[in-house]
């Protein structure tokens, strides 16, 4: 179960970390690149602690899907991304493959 957490935790900070790109401006604001550098390695350390009890395939297939699906959601939210039906179906198919490889997981 710890490891399930670790990764969430990893997956939440890739999504903060993608999002401070959008502000950092090409590492000209300060503080905007330090919470890039801070989440960058936050999210990679807790994906380095999560593999140790979970398959690398499924953790990393997993954290990449979540930032993936919280990127595109605070795009569509934040920045008024298109949110047709087509881009809303693939958000959902990648959230399926998620819960399919935690539901799939066998300890």
């Amino acid at each position: 179960m710890i490891g399930w957490l670790l990764l969430f935790a990893a997956g939440c900070a890739e999504i903060i970390f993608a999002l401070s790109l959008k502000y950092n401006e090409g590492f000209s604001k300060l503080w905007p690149s330090v919470a890039t550098g801070v989440f960058g390695i936050t999210s990679f350390y807790l994906l380095m602690l999560a593999i140790k009890t979970l398959p690398l395939g499924t953790a990393y297939a997993v954290w990449t899907g979540m930032g993936a699906v919280g990127v595109a959601i605070i795009g569509i939210v934040l920045f008024k991304e298109s949110a047709d039906w087509f881009r809303l179906i693939s958000i959902l198919l990648i959230v399926i493959g998620i819960v399919g490889l935690k539901l799939t997981y066998v300890e």
